[in-house]
């Protein structure tokens, strides 16, 4: 539940669910999320969840701070039992030497092979906290305790679309060639955002369950001749 809501700037209201990040707590961030969507109030012009803060956009012309307050409080998530929607992505990743960029890395600080990095990292069914970050970047939890590594010292300049990366807690991908941190072990075909599509354009969405599958590089080839 929602532990306090306060302002955030002159048009922004703050919902704080507490410091712990999990997925207990983030699934109330993304019910509420889901009912203030669906209840359509007036004013709000746009919502931001993170792993446990909802921030709240609203038009001071049209709604004032303590009357959507009010109706925040109001919201009854319990009628939300379940994430509507939720899905079981299965991801394809291929982990050859050339995609798994920081592979040598993660086996000397987590004194792991690199056949039990991927063993540990491909039996997990991983959460979405949210996306952002870059369009459509899904932040995953919650990856193995024996595999939780600090970002890279320097973070690279470009980082190749499609990366499959860890830090910390979380797994991601990258949805464009950008700089970033994270730990790559491998990378998928798919096209994880398609800003062309207008009504979905991103593949995974908070509160969906996320598997990897790995492939050879032929397999992950054979993808990319079928786009």
């Amino acid at each position: 539940m929602i532990k306090n809501i306060s302002n955030l700037g002159d048009a922004s209201l703050y919902c704080n669910f507490g410091d712990e990040i999990n997925q207990r707590i983030n699934t109330n961030v993304i019910k509420y999320f889901k009912s203030i969507q669906k209840k359509k109030i007036k004013g709000i012009n746009n919502l931001t969840p993170s792993y446990n803060k909802l921030i709240i956009s609203f038009d001071l012309s049209l709604i004032n701070f303590e009357d959507l307050k009010k109706k925040i409080e109001d919201i009854n998530i319990s009628d939300e039992d379940e994430i509507k929607n939720q899905k079981i992505i299965k991801i394809p990743i291929c982990c050859d030497d050339e995609f798994a960029l920081d592979i040598d890395r993660l086996s000397l600080k987590l004194n792991l092979s690199k056949e039990d990095i991927f063993k540990k990292y491909l039996d997990i069914e991983y959460f979405c906290y949210m996306t952002g970050f870059v369009a459509g970047m899904p932040f995953l939890g919650d990856i193995d305790n024996k595999l939780r590594l600090e970002r890279l010292e320097t973070p690279r300049v470009k980082v190749p679309k499609g990366s499959v990366g860890i830090t910390e807690q979380f797994a991601n991908i990258y949805t464009f060639e950008s700089p970033g941190g994270w730990n790559i072990l491998g990378n998928t075909p798919l096209k994880i955002f398609d800003q062309k599509n207008e009504i979905r354009p991103t593949l995974i969405n908070p509160g969906d369950k996320v598997l990897f599958y790995q492939i050879s590089k032929k397999e992950y080839l054979k993808f990319n001749d079928k786009k």
